[in-house]
């Protein structure tokens, strides 16, 4: 029988969850930091905070989860 360190498994799911939310916001980000003119800024920070609700959800999911199947669940895999 395999046995799962559920702590052990949230941290793994953490690290995957900022690498997942880090890959979405590389796009915004490019856009706020170069300032370029006549993009739309505001609209790549609506995204971006977009983007921190949902994974500000998926890490509560993960922080409640019990089961490694409930952290592939929050995770969506």
């Amino acid at each position: 029988m395999i046995r799962i360190n559920i702590d052990k498994a949230k941290v793994v799911a953490h690290d995957m969850r900022r690498a997942k939310r880090a890959e979405e916001f590389a796009p915004h980000d490019e856009v706020i930091a170069k300032r370029i003119p006549g993009t739309a800024e505001a609209d790549a920070e609506a995204a971006r905070q977009a983007i921190r609700e949902k994974y500000a959800a998926i890490q509560t999911e993960i922080n409640a989860a019990s089961t490694p199947d409930e952290i592939k669940a929050a995770l969506g895999i």
